[in-house]
Protein backbone atom coordinates (compact mmCIF):
# COMPACT_ATOMS: atom_id res chain seq x y z
CA UNK A 1 0.00 0.00 0.00
CA UNK A 2 1.09 3.54 -0.70
CA UNK A 3 0.54 6.69 1.28
CA UNK A 4 -1.71 9.60 0.28
CA UNK A 5 1.12 11.62 -1.31
CA UNK A 6 1.58 8.83 -3.86
CA UNK A 7 -2.07 8.84 -4.99
CA UNK A 8 -2.35 9.56 -8.74
CA UNK A 9 -4.60 12.42 -9.99
CA UNK A 10 -7.38 10.10 -11.23
CA UNK A 11 -7.56 8.37 -7.83
CA UNK A 12 -7.64 11.80 -6.14
CA UNK A 13 -10.64 12.65 -8.37
CA UNK A 14 -12.40 9.55 -7.03
CA UNK A 15 -11.56 10.56 -3.45
CA UNK A 16 -12.98 14.04 -4.14
CA UNK A 17 -16.16 12.49 -5.62
CA UNK A 18 -16.55 10.31 -2.52
CA UNK A 19 -16.14 13.33 -0.25
CA UNK A 20 -18.59 15.40 -2.34
CA UNK A 21 -21.11 12.56 -1.97
CA UNK A 22 -20.63 12.54 1.81
CA UNK A 23 -19.00 9.10 1.80
CA UNK A 24 -16.14 8.42 4.21
CA UNK A 25 -14.39 5.74 2.10
CA UNK A 26 -10.66 6.30 1.63
CA UNK A 27 -8.85 5.48 -1.59
CA UNK A 28 -5.93 3.11 -1.12
CA UNK A 29 -3.27 2.54 -3.74
CA UNK A 30 -1.15 -0.59 -4.02
CA UNK A 31 2.23 -1.29 -5.55
CA UNK A 32 0.71 -4.28 -7.34
CA UNK A 33 -2.13 -4.28 -9.87
CA UNK A 34 -5.78 -4.30 -8.82
CA UNK A 35 -6.93 -4.22 -12.47
CA UNK A 36 -8.79 -7.55 -12.35
CA UNK A 37 -11.07 -8.82 -9.61
CA UNK A 38 -8.58 -11.58 -8.79
CA UNK A 39 -5.66 -9.14 -8.58
CA UNK A 40 -7.68 -6.73 -6.42
CA UNK A 41 -8.79 -9.50 -4.05
CA UNK A 42 -5.20 -10.71 -3.68
CA UNK A 43 -3.89 -7.19 -2.96
CA UNK A 44 -6.67 -6.42 -0.46
CA UNK A 45 -6.83 -9.87 1.14
CA UNK A 46 -10.52 -10.52 0.49
CA UNK A 47 -12.63 -12.89 -1.62
CA UNK A 48 -12.96 -12.23 -5.36
CA UNK A 49 -16.73 -11.99 -4.81
CA UNK A 50 -16.18 -8.93 -2.56
CA UNK A 51 -14.80 -6.94 -5.49
CA UNK A 52 -17.40 -4.61 -7.03
CA UNK A 53 -16.27 -4.48 -10.65
CA UNK A 54 -17.47 -1.54 -12.71
CA UNK A 55 -18.18 -2.66 -16.27
CA UNK A 56 -19.09 -0.24 -19.03
CA UNK A 57 -21.36 -1.38 -21.83
CA UNK A 58 -22.40 0.61 -24.89
CA UNK A 59 -26.12 0.95 -25.60
CA UNK A 60 -26.50 0.11 -29.30
CA UNK A 61 -29.28 2.52 -30.30
CA UNK A 62 -28.68 5.50 -27.99
CA UNK A 63 -24.87 5.18 -27.73
CA UNK A 64 -25.19 5.76 -23.96
CA UNK A 65 -22.70 4.42 -21.47
CA UNK A 66 -24.25 1.74 -19.27
CA UNK A 67 -22.49 1.02 -15.99
CA UNK A 68 -22.97 -2.38 -14.41
CA UNK A 69 -21.45 -2.92 -10.99
CA UNK A 70 -21.13 -6.66 -10.54
CA UNK A 71 -19.62 -8.97 -7.98
CA UNK A 72 -16.12 -10.12 -8.94
CA UNK A 73 -17.20 -13.76 -9.08
CA UNK A 74 -20.13 -13.16 -11.45
CA UNK A 75 -20.56 -12.57 -15.17
CA UNK A 76 -23.14 -10.12 -16.49
CA UNK A 77 -26.08 -11.60 -18.39
CA UNK A 78 -26.38 -9.25 -21.38
CA UNK A 79 -29.92 -10.51 -22.10
CA UNK A 80 -31.01 -9.40 -18.61
CA UNK A 81 -29.23 -6.09 -19.15
CA UNK A 82 -30.99 -5.58 -22.49
CA UNK A 83 -34.37 -6.26 -20.84
CA UNK A 84 -33.65 -3.74 -18.06
CA UNK A 85 -32.36 -1.07 -20.43
CA UNK A 86 -34.84 -1.60 -23.24
CA UNK A 87 -32.19 -1.74 -25.94
CA UNK A 88 -29.34 -3.95 -27.09
CA UNK A 89 -25.93 -3.53 -25.48
CA UNK A 90 -22.40 -4.46 -26.39
CA UNK A 91 -19.02 -4.27 -24.71
CA UNK A 92 -17.49 -0.82 -24.86
CA UNK A 93 -14.00 -0.36 -26.28
CA UNK A 94 -11.23 1.43 -24.39
CA UNK A 95 -11.76 4.77 -26.20
CA UNK A 96 -15.51 4.79 -25.47
CA UNK A 97 -14.87 3.94 -21.79
CA UNK A 98 -12.32 6.72 -21.38
CA UNK A 99 -14.48 9.26 -23.26
CA UNK A 100 -17.65 8.53 -21.26
CA UNK A 101 -16.14 7.91 -17.82
CA UNK A 102 -12.85 9.80 -17.78
CA UNK A 103 -11.08 6.63 -16.64
CA UNK A 104 -9.23 3.75 -18.28
CA UNK A 105 -10.50 0.17 -18.25
CA UNK A 106 -9.20 -1.55 -15.13
CA UNK A 107 -9.64 1.52 -12.96
CA UNK A 108 -13.23 2.61 -13.66
CA UNK A 109 -14.86 3.60 -10.35
CA UNK A 110 -18.58 3.43 -9.63
CA UNK A 111 -18.84 7.24 -9.38
CA UNK A 112 -17.30 10.46 -10.64
CA UNK A 113 -17.75 9.79 -14.37
CA UNK A 114 -17.38 12.52 -17.03
CA UNK A 115 -20.88 11.69 -18.31
CA UNK A 116 -23.23 10.11 -15.74
CA UNK A 117 -24.11 6.64 -17.07
CA UNK A 118 -27.26 4.61 -16.76
CA UNK A 119 -26.34 2.27 -13.89
CA UNK A 120 -27.41 -1.17 -12.71
CA UNK A 121 -26.24 -2.85 -9.50
CA UNK A 122 -25.84 -6.61 -9.30
CA UNK A 123 -28.05 -8.08 -6.52
CA UNK A 124 -25.32 -10.54 -5.53
CA UNK A 125 -23.19 -7.73 -4.07
CA UNK A 126 -25.60 -7.60 -1.13
CA UNK A 127 -24.15 -10.91 0.16
CA UNK A 128 -21.47 -8.80 1.86
CA UNK A 129 -21.33 -5.99 4.42
CA UNK A 130 -18.25 -4.49 2.80
CA UNK A 131 -17.12 -4.55 -0.81
CA UNK A 132 -14.23 -2.94 -2.68
CA UNK A 133 -14.42 -0.86 -5.86
CA UNK A 134 -11.85 0.51 -8.29
CA UNK A 135 -10.74 4.05 -7.56
CA UNK A 136 -9.62 5.53 -10.88
CA UNK A 137 -6.41 3.63 -11.58
CA UNK A 138 -5.51 -0.06 -12.06
CA UNK A 139 -3.94 -0.12 -8.59
CA UNK A 140 -6.36 1.90 -6.44
CA UNK A 141 -9.50 0.80 -4.56
CA UNK A 142 -11.85 2.00 -1.85
CA UNK A 143 -14.19 0.19 0.57
CA UNK A 144 -17.94 0.70 0.69
CA UNK A 145 -21.16 -1.05 1.57
CA UNK A 146 -23.50 -2.35 -1.14
CA UNK A 147 -26.13 -0.09 0.45
CA UNK A 148 -23.94 2.91 -0.54
CA UNK A 149 -24.13 2.08 -4.26
CA UNK A 150 -27.61 3.43 -5.15
CA UNK A 151 -26.82 6.89 -3.74
CA UNK A 152 -23.28 7.01 -5.16
CA UNK A 153 -24.27 5.85 -8.65
CA UNK A 154 -27.95 6.62 -9.11
CA UNK A 155 -28.10 2.95 -10.06
CA UNK A 156 -30.94 0.47 -9.92
CA UNK A 157 -30.47 -2.76 -7.95
CA UNK A 158 -31.21 -5.68 -10.28
CA UNK A 159 -30.80 -9.39 -10.96
CA UNK A 160 -28.20 -9.03 -13.68
CA UNK A 161 -25.74 -11.88 -13.07
CA UNK A 162 -25.68 -14.98 -15.24
CA UNK A 163 -27.46 -17.92 -13.62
Amino acid sequence: MSNEADVPPSARRVQAALEAAGHDGRVTTFDQSTRTSAEAAEAIGCQVAEIAKSLIFRAKQSDRAVLVIASGDKRVDEKKLKALLGEKVGRADADFVREKTGYAIGGVPPLGHSTPPVAFLDETLWRFERIWAAAGTPNAVFPLSPDDLPALTGGQRADIAQD
